[in-house]
């Protein structure tokens, strides 16, 4: 069958049911394989694949947990949703553990169990769009460790790799913690300079004595305890790419030093009196408004001109919420957590915080969450208290920053968020989660179809 949404298996020994759930997901569109018992659906299983598996629990010859395990086994991307009329909370963390998406008691409502298996298959899809994400970035050879499908994330991979063949000096802006070191690497890779040194330094780091040796070199005798030459990063990073981090605190009489090297490409050693040149591509980041560093003259007008010759602005992460879901699965993924999830409502929770440390904040969470949890199913009391208490209607909301905010996206998207959570509230039921949000049926109805919510 062509241009289905999806092949299920379901597998129930109760004829009634099977035939109940075939016509049910016929309608919605998918393409529907029933099996009668346990051995019947397992040998489907060895001769075909499926995007999804419904398969009750308590059945003759091989019950559902023997399923699941066949699905690991022999499909591991096959999701798995159990159905039972004699549920157990020791059951259903055994499903859980053994990798089922979902636990579904009867009797229940139609609407639920399409509700469940809309969401299953938003889940696949969104693993399989990470999964290409990642082959796609790996054959681009840089881009590995930034994750986003967002519009303004694609707009970045695509002046990464127009700017990144380049010998032109790049300012990244940003946030702190939003990947403004990653994108300096991925500019770095993507160019012709990637097989030479990548040499970084945080420019807020060092005292201003240190920071001109650390960057140029010193002589032997030059200071107090320079006993040797030393080469400075200049130096190291010769005929490659240097990332000065933090640019915005180098003091205005390195700044002077600095401006020479862009300018002709030489500079002295501390204590030196031979010029030293180099081919250094210089890429700078900063989370400082430079305009008004240059205004209060903290910093030097011509040097930020040639720093600025390419800017490369990186969005904070509240700007950018659909990129969340990716960058959970990716993190889960870096930290060996692939057994792991975030339970829908754990998910919608930190869609919502406004994560002032950007990705790195968020990155952070995961690591701890996934070493303080063991459940593989991670619910909202698993998550910090900081990120639970921040949930509220106020405090969720997106900053209004230089660039100003996209408001008709950030309204649709609080909307859609309100008629998703009245319908799992109101178990499916339309009516009622129309009674919730005090909506008529009618413009209730109108406003799932608008956004696509089946």
């Amino acid at each position: 069958m062509e241009n289905t949404k999806g092949r299920i298996l379901i597998v129930e020994d109760e004829k009634s049911m099977r035939e109940v759930l075939g016509i049910l997901l016929e309608e919605e569109g998918y393409e529907i394989t029933p099996a009668s018992n346990g051995l019947e659906g397992i040998e489907y299983l060895r001769n075909d694949i499926f995007d999804l598996v419904v398969t009750d629990i308590k059945m003759p010859k091989a019950d559902g947990f023997e399923v699941l395990r066949q699905v690991k086994e022999l499909s591991p991307s096959t999701i798995v949703i159990m159905i039972t009329a004699f549920g157990t909370t020791e059951s259903t963390i055994e499903a859980m553990k053994l990798g089922a998406y979902d636990y579904i008691h009867k009797p229940f409502k139609i609407d639920e169990i399409r509700l469940v298996i809309q969401k299953a298959f938003e889940r696949k899809n969104l693993g399989e769009e990470l999964s290409l994400l990642r082959e796609k970035v790996k054959s681009s050879c840089g881009l590995e460790n930034i994750v986003g499908k967002s519009p303004k994330m694609q707009e970045l991979f695509t002046l990464i790799q127009k700017v990144a063949p380049s010998t032109s000096t790049v300012l990244i802006t940003g946030e702190s913690g939003c990947g403004k070191e990653l994108v300096a690497a991925a500019l770095h890779n993507l160019s012709p300079r990637k097989h030479k040194n990548f040499v970084t330094i945080n420019c807020a780091t060092f005292p201003e004595g240190l920071l001109e040796s650390e960057l140029f070199g010193h002589v032997k005798g030059s200071f107090t305890g320079a006993v040797y030459n030393k080469e400075g990063l200049f130096e190291v990073a010769d005929r490659g790419t240097i990332f000065l981090d933090e640019i915005g605190e180098m003091p205005l009489s390195l700044q002077t030093k600095l401006l020479r090297v862009l300018e002709n490409g030489t500079f002295r050693r501390v204590g030196g009196l031979s010029d030293i040149t180099v081919d250094v591509r210089v890429i700078s980041a900063t989370n400082k408004d430079m305009s008004e560093a240059v205004k209060s003259a903290s910093f030097r007008e011509d040097l930020f001109y040639r720093l600025n010759v390419v800017p490369i602005h990186v969005p904070p992460l509240r700007e950018r919420p659909d990129d969340i879901p990716l960058l959970l699965d990716h993190f889960l993924h870096k930290f060996s957590a692939d057994t792991k999830r975030f339970s829908p409502e754990a998910l919608r929770i930190l869609m919502r915080y406004s994560w002032k440390g950007n990705v790195r904040e968020l990155e952070n969470i995961v690591e701890r969450t996934v070493l303080l949890t063991d459940k593989e199913i991670i619910l909202p009391e698993d998550l910090p208290d900081e990120i639970c208490k921040a949930d509220d209607a106020g405090k969720h909301l997106p900053e209004i920053g230089d660039e100003g905010i996209d408001f008709e996206r950030i309204m649709e998207q609080i909307e859609k968020d309100y008629l998703i959570r009245a319908l799992e509230k109101a178990n499916g039921v339309k009516t009622e989660a129309a009674r919730l949000l005090n909506l008529s049926f009618r413009s209730y109805r109108h406003k799932l179809y608008k956004y696509g919510i089946k």
